[in-house]
């Protein structure tokens, strides 16, 4: 065994409540890019559920390295029998990098895990990005859903190691005799989460990563509730030909948010206002004016009004 039976015992935990129970039947994949953080949880899964697992690795064709890394990752998961796929992007990556880059993964992800019959798809983030996701999130202003950080499931997406801090995982690889690869865009300073990291390491500080893993998974709770208590006073949207009525009365301020969004969402499904935005449209609303979100006039009053906004005349 190369894995210690503490480390193996959490991560076989964290699985098995993440799946509602990892039955013999179901197969897993996962992510992994040769960092510490994806050849640790790699050497747990390995461990823990021998020929019940596939890995992939993608290559993005954003850095030279990156053939090469895939390469290594094939290597460790031949020794240990574990089958290995390489996924490019069929376009080359542009724009936003970052959200472009992991917009194209998530989808390489998808597809594989279909073609190869795995039920759940596992990716590395662990407490440390938790903590720093947070901060992210934190000096941006964000709210419940926001401050939930990382999410522990979404969709067949899992994160069993979110329990494990950063130093956990690099031990892991090295008791493994394991030497992880290391990608530089992760010293980029041009991103807020690497200028976060380096504030981590450089500057003392009191965020203990696994605390703000608790409280993340506190604040997810209260999202789920607060997303459920909106469902259930859906009775509150009406639709008609005209458009949507909402009828706010007496609703706490975060009810009425969610319910707008709701009916947002009802006339434009692809409608992705920013916070700020929603924050202005509320006090808007709430003292009777009228204010466009998007395409979707919305009138406030008693009763808010939602409708398609007229079309603007050429000329």
């Amino acid at each position: 065994m190369c894995v210690d039976d503490t480390s193996l015992g959490r991560f076989s935990a964290a699985v098995e409540r993440l799946t509602a129970g990892f039955t013999n039947n179901k197969r897993m994949g996962f992510a992994i890019s040769g960092g510490p953080d994806s050849l640790a949880m790699l050497l747990l899964a390995a461990e823990a559920y021998p020929g019940r697992i596939a890995a992939a690795t993608v290559d993005h064709g954003l850095r030279p390295e990156a053939a090469d890394e895939a390469e290594f990752v094939a290597r460790l998961c031949a020794e240990r029998g574990i089958i290995h796929t390489v996924l490019t992007p069929g376009e080359p990556i542009t724009g936003n990098i970052q959200s472009a880059a992991r917009k194209a993964r998530y989808a390489l992800l998808d597809r594989w895990a279909t073609e190869t019959g795995c039920d759940y798809i596992a990716t590395a983030h662990h407490a440390d990005d938790q903590l720093e996701t947070m901060l992210m999130r934190l000096a941006r202003g964000s709210g419940v859903d926001g401050l939930s950080g990382i999410r522990s499931v979404n969709g067949r997406i899992i994160r069993p190691l979110l329990g494990f801090s950063k130093a956990e995982l690099i031990r892991i690889c090295y008791d493994a005799g394991v030497t992880p690869v290391h990608d530089p865009s992760n010293d980029n300073a041009d991103f807020d989460r690497v200028r976060i990291r380096q504030f981590l390491e450089t500057s003392p500080h009191p965020f203990d990563p696994v605390a703000a893993t608790r409280s993340a998974s506190a604040m997810e709770q209260a999202s789920e509730a607060l997303d459920w208590m909106a469902t259930n006073l859906s009775d509150r949207i009406k639709q008609s030909q005209d458009g949507i009525s909402l009828d706010p009365a007496a609703l706490p301020r975060e009810l009425q948010r969610r319910l707008l969004l709701n009916a947002l969402k009802m006339i434009d499904p692809d409608i992705r206002p920013r916070g700020d935005s929603i924050d202005r449209a509320l006090y808007s609303l709430r003292a009777g004016e009228t204010i466009t979100l998007g395409n979707i006039l919305c009138k406030g009053g008693p009763i808010w009004l939602l409708s398609p906004a007229p079309k603007r005349r050429n000329g």
